[in-house]
C-alpha cells in the first residue's frame, strides 16, 4: 500500500497557534489531515465534529475548538493510491490537449513495472480521481506523480510546498552562426550559470534561488523548489541556451531510479516525499 502521512487525530485534536477563526476545511488541511476538498466531503457526510457537535459546512473554528474525525474517513483515505510514472515524450501531464493523450492513460496493468516491490494490486477504481500532482511538459520525460490522495497533492503543489524537484537538462548553445552541442560547458560563460541560480524573473516575478551545476559538459543539473510553466526551458532561453532534452529524476526523497520509461509503480510503504 502506498505511503501515507501520519494518521488522522483520534479521538480529538486541539486547535493551536491560530489566533483568529478560520474555515474548518482550511484548518484541517493546514493540520495535514486531508485536502480542503476532502474536508468538505467529510463535513457533508457528517464525519467531522467540532466540540462534540457534527460540523456544518462553512463553519469557522478558533484556537479553543476541538476537531474530531470519524474513523470511516481514515479508512477511505487508506484505500487511495499514489502512483509514480516514468512519463515519455508526447504525453501531457493533465487533460488531453491538441490530440495528445494524458499520462494517466499509461496506468494500465500491462505497464505496471515488474520491479515494483509494493504489495498493492491494481484495481480499476484506483483510476477514479487519479490526478497529477505537478506537471511535466509534453517534450519532457521522467518522474510524474499521480495521486488520489489530496494530502499528497497539497504536499507537492500546495501554496506552501517546499519540496525539491531535480532535473537533468541537456543543452546546446548557438554561437557563431552554429549550434554548439559538444562540451558546452567549456564555452558557456560562468556568470550566466550564476544568473540561472539566482537573478532571473518569469511572468514579472523573481524566481526562487535554484541549484544549477554542470552534470557533464553537455548536461546541467537543476534543483528547484517551484514549478512555473516550462520554467527550466524559459530559464535556459533567458541566458541563451537551448534545451535539447529534459528529464526529472527526483521529487523530494523519491527518485525515478530504474523505473523504465512508459511504466509505473506504486509509492512504497516506506517512501516519503
Amino acid at each position: 500500500m502506498a505511503a501515507r502521512p501520519p494518521p488522522l487525530a483520534s479521538p480529538a485534536l486541539p486547535m493551536t497557534d491560530t489566533p483568529d477563526p478560520i474555515r474548518l476545511n482550511k484548518r484541517m488541511a493546514d493540520l495535514g489531515l486531508c485536502s480542503r476538498r476532502e474536508a468538505d466531503a467529510w463535513i457533508e457526510r457528517g464525519w467531522v465534529k467540532v466540540n462534540g457537535q457534527v460540523a456544518a459546512m462553512g463553519v469557522k473554528v478558533g484556537p479553543a475548538d476541538r476537531i474530531e474525525v470519524d474513523k470511516r474517513a481514515q479508512g477511505q483515505q487508506e484505500q487511495r493510491v499514489t502512483i509514480l510514472l516514468h512519463k515519455p515524450v508526447g504525453y501531457v501531464s493533465g487533460q488531453a490537449e491538441d490530440g495528445h493523450q494524458p499520462a494517466v492513460t499509461l496506468v494500465q496493468p500491462r505497464n505496471h513495472w515488474r520491479g515494483d516491490g509494493s504489495r498493492q494490486r491494481f484495481a480499476p477504481d484506483q483510476l477514479r480521481g487519479l490526478a497529477p500532482a505537478g506537471r511535466l511538459d509534453i517534450d519532457s520525460v521522467g518522474l510524474l506523480v499521480l495521486t488520489q490522495d489530496g494530502r499528497v497533492a497539497r504536499q507537492l503543489i500546495g501554496e506552501d510546498s517546499d519540496i525539491e524537484k531535480e532535473y537533468l537538462v541537456r543543452v546546446s548553445w548557438p554561437m557563431g552562426g552554429q549550434e554548439r552541442t559538444i562540451d558546452v560547458q567549456s564555452v558557456f560563460p560562468r556568470e550566466q550559470i550564476a544568473r540561472l541560480r539566482h537573478g532571473l524573473s518569469l511572468d514579472g516575478q523573481p524566481l526562487r534561488p535554484a541549484r544549477v551545476d554542470w552534470q557533464n559538459p553537455e548536461q546541467l543539473r537543476f534543483v528547484l523548489k517551484e514549478g512555473k510553466k516550462r520554467q527550466i526551458r524559459r530559464m535556459c532561453e533567458a541566458v541563451g541556451l537551448r534545451v535539447v532534452g529534459l528529464k526529472r529524476i527526483r521529487i523530494g526523497n523519491v527518485v525515478l531510479g530504474q523505473l523504465p520509461q512508459g511504466q509505473w509503480r506504486y509509492l512504497g510503504a516506506d517512501e516519503r516525499f
